[in-house]
């Protein structure tokens, strides 16, 4: 009983710190983290990795990556004054570098701060495939995805304690196996799903807002083809995982293009690059 009770005040603290409504889906979210305290760390840490790394300038991919952002940037602001939050961005520092490694990444810090790195560049191919993987890292920040993952990180921190201190009277064995198992269950059960779902808002939201940049949506399932083709089906089971499969992203990116058309056509936007 000791135990439940403590799961169900874990559950009360969950519901109690979903403050923060989602401009895109109007929902409550996880989110106790303000942006007053998340972009001066994320600032620092950013530049802090660009002193760190080598950073190209002045070449074609710079300058691309460069257009990219500043295309994807001024789509999301209209897009999120179309959505009744004009001021939405108004402590976003944008800033879009590309950086000298292999890996197939890209991302984007609270506050608008962008890398690609050169590794992903084989992948995107074209202009198009750049816009899709930096919308959808841009969407990462837009729709506050690192502050709700510091809160739930936090979250099941204080649910490892309470549930610590809730079997502290069983016998050390017992102790242990409870403990292994909020630690799987919570991880399987929360942390990894609460992740797909964010790389699944952020193919939806990413996809959009390129889109109103005048960039074709349907070169965002083409673009996880490739990814699918290059990891040569290496991927954990997508239980396991942080991300949707490579074929739950295509279909569901494939699902959504229309859907974007239809949202850029609202911006006057019916050609794209």
């Amino acid at each position: 009983m000791k135990l439940k009770n403590t799961f169900v005040l874990i559950m009360t603290v969950l519901l109690v710190c979903a403050c923060k409504t989602s401009p895109f889906t109007g929902k409550k979210t996880l989110n106790f983290v303000s942006n007053d305290q998340l972009f001066p760390m994320a600032f620092q840490q950013y530049d802090a990795f660009l002193s760190e790394n080598n950073v190209i300038t002045g070449t074609a991919d710079a300058n691309m990556v460069k257009s990219v952002g500043e295309k994807i940037a001024v789509a999301a602001e209209r897009y999120l004054t179309a959505l009744g939050e004009p001021g939405y961005l108004q402590d976003y520092r944008w800033e879009y570098n590309l950086v000298r490694d292999e890996a197939v990444n890209a991302w984007c810090m609270p506050g608008g701060k962008i890398v690609v790195y050169t590794g992903i560049l084989p992948i995107t191919q074209s202009e198009t495939g750049l816009a899709m993987v930096m919308g959808h890292e841009l969407a990462h920040a837009l729709a506050d995805h690192g502050a709700q993952r510091m809160s739930a990180a936090q979250l099941q921190q204080y649910g490892a304690v309470a549930t610590a201190v809730a079997v502290s009277g069983q016998d050390q064995s017992k102790q242990q196996q409870i403990m292994q198992l909020y630690g799987v269950g919570s991880q399987v059960g929360g942390m990894l799903p609460f992740s797909r779902s964010h790389e699944t808002q952020a193919d939806e939201i990413g996809i959009v807002i390129a889109a109103i940049a005048g960039y074709n949506p349907d070169e965002a399932a083409e673009l996880w083809k490739r990814m699918k083709a290059a990891s040569g089906g290496q991927a954990p089971p997508q239980i396991l995982s942080t991300h949707p499969s490579s074929d739950s992203r295509i279909a569901n990116l494939t699902a959504k293009a229309p859907m974007a058309r239809a949202e850029a056509a609202k911006f006057g936007v019916t050609s794209f690059k």
